[in-house]
């Protein structure tokens, strides 16, 4: 496999990335579908993620067969169909509706650093999940997740939290995603051997 590049992302076969841009040593997986979004440095999507509107923090890890930021449909309107805003593919003399994709994209999602998303799940536009959090295999969230909460089910709700509070402040105040590349290198037989209290009390947070 190709190695990460802090030049470019890493886009695999099949992609569409319309509208986005991508930080240092990220990656792209096959077949995914990224538009009007931000990848931070080092997050990475799976196979087959489907990605809107959405900031991803440094760091994200996304599973495949995501569904992030996805658009939605003027429901309150007597008809929802395409051809309300995507008028030009059914008539000659009809222009898009501008305001409506102006609107649509406004509607961010955010993933806070070092977030887990798993397989399969869905995330709401307009929710942001925290720093470290894990969202379950085929979640559906409509609602925030703080840091490093677990969350499950459809629609997902909390489950636990990774660590106790004292910890969990612990690691906002280090900030370890916040460190230079080299720094991360420097601490990588740490961060592979040790749990994340011994972590904190190694490197002062």
């Amino acid at each position: 496999m190709p190695k990460l590049s802090a030049d470019a992302p890493l886009v695999q076969e099949g992609c569409t990335i319309t509208h986005s841009t991508f930080g240092r040593y990220c990656e792209v997986g096959q077949g995914s579908r990224i538009a009007h979004s931000t990848f931070g440095d080092y997050a990475y999507c799976d196979r087959l993620s489907d990605i809107a509107n959405t900031t991803v923090g440094r760091f994200s890890n996304i599973a495949a067969m995501t569904r992030i930021g996805p658009t939605d449909h003027p429901y309150a309107n007597a008809a929802q169909h395409h051809f309300l805003y995507r008028s030009s593919y059914y008539w000659d003399d009809a222009e898009d509706d501008a305001h409506f994709f102006a609107v649509r994209a406004a509607r961010r999602t955010v993933l806070g650093a070092d977030c887990w998303v798993g397989h399969g799940a869905i995330i709401k536009p307009e929710v942001t999940v925290g720093i470290g959090a894990i969202v379950a295999a085929g979640a559906v969230v409509t609602k925030d997740v703080g840091p490093f909460a677990i969350v499950a089910g459809c629609p997902a709700v909390p489950i636990r939290s990774r660590f106790d509070a004292r910890t969990a402040d612990r690691l906002l105040a280090l900030a370890w995603w916040d460190w230079d590349h080299a720094r991360l290198h420097d601490a990588l037989t740490d961060f592979r051997a040790l749990k994340a209290e011994a972590f904190l009390d190694k490197y002062g947070g």
